[in-house]
């Protein structure tokens, strides 16, 4: 019997330790994401969109509330009154109830304005919306391109160390055997130690980018992904003209705008209907008496017209200020159009100077890891000098960065250009 404990006790504690391994490996393994699958997940996740979408349904119901002033109401008013006796006399009950219905038969147009002030803000909301979803796509695609940049820095500077790891081996080896000075080998330990510095730097970033890209794809910000599209170069095809065309079709701030301005066209028309009478149609049955809900009935029909004839100016008032408001959304909107198209041309601009950096950074890597391997073999042949190497190295270096930043500049502003033309999420 111990010995069957024995050993039925450490199967139990391997059996758990097992599925605690497994568990942990299917938790840490990670994903991959493509840039749509990233644009997809945000576009689900995101909170910005759910609160434009309760916007949205908010305005819906705007609508709702406004065309119920064109309905009949119905009303029920109901008072039970005891009075106390004099003396010698009992108390006394008394019942009244009444039911009444309006229709309103014209208000001067102010109904009618209220609704299609209501329509415009739906529009508005509803192209909200799709704002929103754009700016969520374009956060999506930096930090997406973010994560690939600092990933291939992080590449770059591992390699220089790398290289400079080895070149210090082979500093130490010949000052070892004395044909170099230790003026060398210190040179060689100093760059080495800026090299590791550049290193730790670029992984925080990514570390930064990864965090930030899981906050708006809506993960766990410790969450690892494996991206699996590439920083690479897809050429755009579309010319200045025909995108600042298609912004001024399809951007959503000045379908937005424009629907403003009808906004504040029925703000002077719900105020002109100060100026005009109001009718209702009105139906009452009444009921009286000592006892519920009363001995006698009585009934009425009839439709009464309201007009101010003079109401101190208010009226007056509102008008100009629903004028005055009608002149800044139309300000408004020669602003909008002009800084979108602003954006555009920025967008459109920015990626073309990041385009034309791209192949000239890719010619000077070459150049630059030719120098490097020339250099490297005059110094080890004793002909080159430290020094050499060293530049050689920095300048590669740096023209790899060059690259792998015109191409995250490239992509990102070809991004910020298709949100700018109003491109849409599709």
């Amino acid at each position: 019997m111990l010995r069957k404990k024995f050993f039925v006790i450490p199967a139990a504690s391997l059996l758990a330790t097992g599925l605690l391994v497994l568990n942990t490996m299917s938790f840490a393994a990670a994903a991959e994401l493509t840039l749509d699958d990233s644009i997809a997940l945000a576009l689900q996740n995101n909170p910005s969109i759910k609160m434009a979408a309760a916007d949205k349904d908010k305005a819906d119901w705007g609508i709702k509330e406004n065309e119920a002033g064109k309905l009949p109401t119905l009303s029920l008013a109901n008072s039970d009154n005891r009075s106390s006796g004099t003396a010698g006399t009992s108390s006394s009950d008394s019942f009244s109830t009444s039911l009444r219905l309006n229709v309103p038969l014209y208000t001067g147009g102010r109904t009618e304005g209220l609704i299609d002030q209501a329509k415009s803000n739906a529009n508005i909301a509803t192209v909200g919306v799709a704002k929103v979803k754009e700016q969520v796509k374009l956060d999506t695609t930096t930090a997406y391109f973010s994560v690939l940049q600092n990933n291939k820095l992080v590449e770059v500077n591992q390699q220089t160390v790398d290289n400079l790891s080895e070149h210090l081996k082979n500093v130490q080896a010949q000052f070892q055997v004395g044909t170099i000075a230790k003026s060398d080998v210190l040179r060689s330990e100093v760059e080495l130690a800026n090299a590791q510095q550049n290193l730790t730097k670029a992984k925080n970033a990514y570390d930064v980018s990864v965090a930030t890209f899981n906050n708006i794809i809506g993960l766990p910000l410790d969450s690892q992904n494996t991206m699996k599209d590439n920083l690479a170069y897809v050429n755009y095809d579309m010319s200045l003209e025909d995108s600042i065309q298609m912004a001024d079709e399809k951007r959503p701030e000045i379908l937005q705008s424009q629907e403003t301005i009808n906004a504040a066209k029925a703000g002077i028309k719900i105020a002109d209907s100060g100026k005009l009478p109001t009718v209702t149609a009105s139906g009452a049955q009444g009921w009286s008496g000592s006892k519920f809900p009363g001995d006698n009935n009585n009934w009425s029909v009839g439709v009464s017209a309201n007009w101010d004839v003079f109401d101190a100016g208010v009226t007056n008032a509102k008008i100009k200020e629903a004028k005055a408001n009608m002149d800044k959304v139309s300000e408004g909107d020669k602003q909008t159009r002009t800084g979108i198209e602003l954006e555009v041309r920025q967008a459109y601009l920015s990626m073309k100077e990041a385009e034309a950096r791209i192949e000239t950074s890719k010619v000077a890597v070459d150049k630059a890891s030719e120098d490097l391997k020339a250099s490297q073999a005059k110094y080890y042949a004793g002909v080159g000098t430290n020094l050499d190497v060293i530049d050689a190295q920095v300048a590669l270096t740096q023209a790899e960065t060059n690259t792998t930043q015109a191409l995250y500049d490239y992509n990102v502003n070809k991004a910020k250009l298709q949100k700018a033309i109003g491109a849409g999420v599709e």
